[in-house]
């Protein structure tokens, strides 16, 4: 069982549909091992982004994560990156499939719902940035 990285973004948090987004989540056979309510600082936002300080959506982008609470998880499944990729949809929610959470709940390419790593090497690597040990039961 491989693990990824998942963020249901403020304007899912904001709309109460953190329960509707984990059951898309495990209805696709994805299990979700570690999940917590945050709210980001604006430092450990910077810190989690700044593959994209250079770019000029940065700060809005950093507003907008920090704008409301989120929540952050860690999901298992064989092949967990790419599966989660599928389900979550197109960046831009308009492109989306239909059934993906992007295409159900996504208002706009920010505005999206849900983040997901991109590789393996990142979600360890996002994993690690959140979670301690103690806090991985599966």
């Amino acid at each position: 069982m491989d693990r990824t990285f998942s963020i249901i973004k403020p304007d899912a948090t904001k709309r109460n549909l953190t329960g509707a987004i984990n059951k898309i989540i495990e209805d696709n056979d994805i299990k979700i091992i570690a999940q917590k309510r945050i709210k980001l600082s604006k430092e450990k936002a910077e810190g989690f982004y700044d593959v994209h300080k250079d770019k000029p959506f940065f700060s809005d982008l950093i507003e907008y994560m920090t704008s409301g609470p989120v929540v952050i998880q860690i999901l298992t499944s064989d092949n967990a990156v790419k599966k989660y990729r599928d389900v979550m949809g197109s960046t831009n929610p308009e492109n989306a499939d239909e059934g993906t959470i992007r295409k159900a709940y996504g208002l706009n390419i920010q505005e999206n719902s849900v983040h997901g790593s991109d590789s393996e090497e990142n979600a360890k690597k996002e994993i690690e940035y959140f979670f301690n040990e103690e806090e991985i039961v599966g």
